[in-house]
């Protein structure tokens, strides 16, 4: 009998594990109705009785009601080096139902080298609601409180996790494959097979042909490239209907902060007070420490939350470069903190400059600057603000400076020459000048220079309806402004529906999120990769160049990168600059 009880709760806990993990990795859902015209049913009658398959470009986002442009393709080529991440994108259309279809990649095979199917992974591609620029085209940024009044679509961008799919008449399915090179692959040309087989059709088949250089891109954890996506912990707890900070909320944020350090993020956004960017986001930031006003006056602060988010950023996912403290600046100058007298949570109004501002920083950042020398995280850890006026700052910088004159400050937004000597950590916004012998200085004494787009930015971006290249072109235009690395604003501030609409209130539709619930990838998230990845490379290939002192080879490199700039940036062709700087790289 005890064996039988044993059993059964065994039994129930696995289940209960189980259904969970298969909540976190799974999550399956139906698409909208996209009502967006299409090609009628007489065009796609037109077609072969049986279902076709090609290859595509991973710069298109297939439309999914309309047959696929696309010259009939069987065989992919591409160029990696050894430990890189490529992606290829294919398409089935089909006039009939296709039930259970199901993906596999093959090893492939170089001889008797080989890269095992292990690496690879093939996705259906999703679609999901997406809106457009504002109406004069210029930006993304603007309230949009109704929805009806935005030119809406569903727009390719999700990376399935769903291993069998029924795929539709008259519809056309992308495929999205995802194959990670190992380090240890020997130089070679490799083939393989995408296949697509289901219940009711013969398999469908497509070649894979990847040539593996010379060349070795080391592990995301040293990549040198500074990535900065600010994540949202609170955004997980709501989706998933699970208690803040509890080890369910950890466990469902493993898989989403995982992928981020597998992209070299360098950075865990912390926020040291209640709604730093005042609610912005569908899911506000509160503050990872408690700050308590005694009876007598006295202040004291409980740094548990902070504590265990951080320990588990750095040793659990293993993001262990900075920590981004937000913020002494918010959006709206209101403060929190519980007050013993009354027992309840109160706000402060305060302006940088005042008395009542220095005595609530003063007091916290002085006992701050004591715990993070206990945990040993205070070199690596910053007070930031983001869009901040410079006479705010100068107020800021002061109050933090006599608290330690020790702490690191960073900033993102416009550039301010009378305070950037005093910035750790200075990010500005694109487009605006950062003079190159102040870059260059910062450098020299270890100081960090970074560029970030938001919803200002109609092209270069990353919006669910932005052209995919675009993701890529951004970070080559980091490097050819001699930038450490790259901001963005938000990793995973979901909506309240990520997989099915992207469209927020405030700003252009997928400027809050880059991956969805499950977690699950994105065909813009797959470009920013192969941008980073582009911007190691070109680091790794001008230092060897330096070191042999191969300068024609340096002069060509440094040429292709120079074309990344704004002024020869149209909204067309962003993709056609990415490849011909890809086929320049891969050509060493």
């Amino acid at each position: 009998m005890k064996k039988t009880l044993l059993f059964c709760a065994l039994f129930a806990f696995s289940y209960t594990v189980a259904a969970q993990n298969s909540r976190i990795l799974m999550d399956e859902f139906t698409e909208l109705k996209d009502t967006k015209p299409h090609d009628s049913e007489e065009v796609w009658t037109k077609l072969p009785s049986t279902p076709q398959f090609s290859w595509g470009s991973t710069d298109i986002r297939y439309p999914k009601l309309s047959v696929p442009s696309v010259s009939k393709t069987t065989r992919w080529q591409a160029k990696a080096w050894k430990g890189e991440r490529v992606n290829a994108q294919a398409v089935v259309w089909s006039n009939t139902d296709l039930k259970n279809a199901v993906l596999t990649v093959s090893d492939l095979k170089s001889g008797s080298n080989l890269i095992p199917a292990s690496e690879a992974e093939a996705s259906f591609v999703r679609y999901v609601m997406t809106d457009e620029l504002s109406k004069d085209g210029k930006t993304g940024c603007g309230h949009r409180p109704n929805k009806a009044d935005w030119d809406s679509s569903m727009v390719a961008d999700i990376l399935d996790n769903v291993k069998i799919l029924d795929i539709n008449a008259c519809t056309t399915q992308p495929v999205w494959v995802n194959i990670w090179i190992p380090q240890d692959a020997k130089a070679g040309k490799y083939t393989g097979t995408l296949t697509v087989s289901g219940a009711n059709f013969k398999p469908l088949r497509l070649q894979l042909n990847v040539e593996v250089l010379n060349h070795t891109l080391p592990a995301p954890e040293d990549w040198k490239f500074h990535v900065d996506f600010w994540q949202n912990p609170y955004s997980v707890a709501r989706y998933y209907d699970v208690p803040l900070w509890s080890q369910e909320h950890f466990d469902a944020m493993r898989p989403i902060m995982k992928m981020l350090a597998n992209a070299g993020q360098k950075v865990i956004t912390a926020s040291i007070m209640h709604k730093p960017w005042a609610g912005q986001t569908e899911d506000h930031f509160d503050s990872m420490v408690a700050k308590t006003k005694h009876i007598d006056g006295s202040w004291s602060y409980d740094y548990t939350v902070f504590d265990k988010w951080v320990e588990f950023m750095m040793n659990e996912i293993g993001i262990t470069k900075q920590i981004n403290c937000y913020t002494l600046i918010p959006w709206a100058l209101s403060f929190d903190y519980i007050d013993q007298a009354t027992n309840r949570v109160l706000y402060v109004e305060a302006k940088p400059g005042s008395v009542v501002y220095e005595n609530y920083w003063g007091n916290f950042l002085k006992d701050f600057a004591r715990h993070l020398k206990t945990k040993g995280w205070f070199d690596i850890t910053t007070i930031s603000m983001d869009e901040r006026k410079l006479e705010d700052m100068k107020e800021a910088i002061k109050v933090i400076k006599k608290a330690d004159p020790d702490f690191k400050i960073a900033l993102a937004g416009l550039y301010h020459d009378e305070i950037q000597a005093d910035l750790y950590d200075y990010c500005v916004a694109y487009g605006i000048p950062f003079p190159e012998a102040v870059r260059e200085e910062r450098a020299k004494s270890g100081k960090i220079s970074t560029v970030y787009t938001c919803c200002s930015e109609p092209l270069p971006n990353i919006f669910t309806f932005s052209p995919p290249a675009e993701a890529s072109w951004t970070f080559w235009h980091a490097v050819a402004g001699n930038y450490d690395g790259f901001l963005r604003w938000a990793w995973n501030s979901w909506t309240i529906d990520p997989l099915h609409d992207s469209r927020f209130r405030t700003w252009a539709a997928g400027d809050c999120y880059q991956i969805y619930p499950g977690p699950r990838s994105s065909i813009r998230w797959e470009r920013v990769v192969e941008g980073i990845q582009d911007a190691e490379k070109i680091r790794l290939l001008r230092k060897e160049f330096q070191e042999k002192g191969q300068k024609s080879k340096l002069d060509k490199l440094n040429k292709a990168v120079s074309l990344f700039v704004h002024e020869n940036l149209t909204p067309e062709n962003a993709d056609e600059m990415v490849n011909n700087g890809r086929k320049i790289l891969n050509s060493f």
